[in-house]
């Protein structure tokens, strides 16, 4: 793996660390194919429950690496970038971002990518790529998703800087922790993730992702689909018999 990305394993969690703080953390093609290849391997790892994303230095990600961009050929680029900046909605294992600093252009797409963002208090983040002459094409699904299509336009129309209280009033952060506790909280947010069972939170993800844009119809009928799928489970037999029996559920789908 790269020094740019920085892996390691506690337990269920899967850290992925970005290594570049001496640029902001910027996303050249060799950290975009390093995260892309980290990310693949921990979703098809059965001992892996949930992904961590976090980054070393002041700053969390300031998006794509414009020296790096000339360098490399465009297409290719253009499908790494596609490929990064959409995995979140093809992952069915939780991941988890830690944002510190600035978190602007292709840095917004991929702590979006994650379902849930921890943020410390002197977070900011923004759609920047106006100003330098380009539109935040590739990530703007993901942006939209989060804050809805009215106020991602704004923001990359705009390229204004995003503080954390707005942030977290239009929908980019869900947790905030002080700064010093940014890594040990997110970890341990994560782990509760982890946790859970696997069975559970593949099918709930797949679930999520397929009832989007459907009439409450067809959207009742999937949930039915799912929830027989769910009561039949050995998950859900063993997660009742521990309720029952006041213990912690040993979950058949942690099982290496």
């Amino acid at each position: 793996m790269s020094e740019r990305l920085l892996v390691s394993t506690h337990g269920r969690l899967r850290r992925l660390t970005l290594n570049r703080p001496e640029k902001c953390n910027a996303l050249d093609a060799a950290l975009c194919r390093s995260l892309l290849d980290a990310i693949r391997e921990a979703a098809s790892d059965g001992a892996v429950g949930v992904i961590l994303l976090d980054a070393n230095g002041n700053n969390f990600c300031s998006g794509m690496d414009l020296t790096d961009a000339f360098e490399t050929d465009a297409d290719d680029l253009l499908s790494l970038h596609q490929e990064l900046f959409s995995i979140g909605a093809r992952l069915r294992k939780p991941m988890v971002s830690a944002v510190q600093g600035a978190a602007l252009a292709g840095g917004l797409g991929l702590a979006l990518n994650a379902h849930v963002v921890v943020a410390s208090a002197d977070a900011r983040f923004g759609l920047t790529e106006i100003r330098v002459g380009l539109w935040p094409y590739v990530i703007f699904p993901v942006v939209a998703a989060a804050v809805g299509e009215r106020k991602a336009t704004e923001l990359a129309l705009t390229a204004r800087i995003v503080d954390l209280e707005e942030a977290c009033r239009i929908g980019i952060v869900d947790v905030v922790v002080e700064r010093g506790a940014l890594q040990e909280q997110a970890e341990r947010i994560a782990l509760e993730m982890a946790d859970g069972s696997a069975t559970a939170v593949e099918q709930g993800l797949t679930f999520v992702r397929q009832v989007v844009g459907l009439d409450p119809a067809a959207a009742a009928k999937l949930a039915l689909k799912f929830r027989r799928e769910a009561h039949a489970s050995a998950d859900f037999r063993e997660g009742v018999l521990a309720f029952r029996r006041k213990r912690k559920p040993e979950w058949p789908s942690h099982a290496s």
